[in-house]
């Protein structure tokens, strides 16, 4: 009998784990078994999402309900992005044009980066902090942006990758803004 009823009994413990501090809730944004969504039912034997595909896609529905046993609780992992894992990194892509000065275009480019993000930053850290083992000082956690300047894969010109933090659910919001940023100050030196 145990045997036959392994799956149900699973699902059942399952529930409980996911119930308790480090679980989850409907309208949690999760990534369970490679497939991400919005939690929409959370019952007693399965989970529910609304497939919003993986955290590097767009981030909109694809219309496809996913159910999950509640068994991959203990027989696997799970990510949730609405506590404190609510940050991530993301990166800004920006292509110099060739006769243009791209360390002068990534300090003001990382200028703006850092003050658009210097708030979460702070806040991130914070968390990640608490959230590591004993709340280390010092501990090597570093949210600061970071730059790199590369070669454009063309050849002409360089190109400009901005690393930053972010919460999860404004990333979309956040790297159009910075985009548009970055737009407007190539196009007023182009200008200038």
């Amino acid at each position: 009998l145990t045997v036959a009823l392994k799956d149900f009994i699973v699902a059942f413990i399952g529930w409980f784990v996911l119930m308790g501090r480090n679980g989850m809730r409907v309208g949690d944004w999760v990534e369970i078994k490679g497939v991400s969504g919005e939690v929409v039912e959370l019952n007693m034997f399965h989970t529910v999402l609304l497939e919003t595909g993986n955290w590097t896609d767009a981030g909109h529905p694809t219309g496809r309900r996913v159910t999950f046993t509640n068994s991959f609780a203990i027989e696997g992992h799970y990510f949730n992005f609405s506590t404190s894992g609510q940050w991530l990194w993301d990166e800004l892509t920006v292509v110099v044009p060739y006769g243009r000065d791209p360390h002068a275009v990534a300090d003001a480019i990382l200028k703006e980066v850092t003050e658009a993000t210097a708030k979460d930053s702070r806040q991130a850290e914070d968390e990640w902090r608490r959230a590591s083992r004993g709340g280390q000082r010092g501990g090597g956690i570093s949210v600061q942006p970071g730059i790199a300047i590369r070669p454009d894969a063309g050849g002409v010109g360089a190109q400009i990758v901005v690393r930053y933090v972010t919460r999860a659910s404004e990333r979309y919001s956040l790297r159009a803004r910075l985009y548009q940023s970055a737009v407007q100050l190539l196009a007023k030196r182009d200008s200038g």
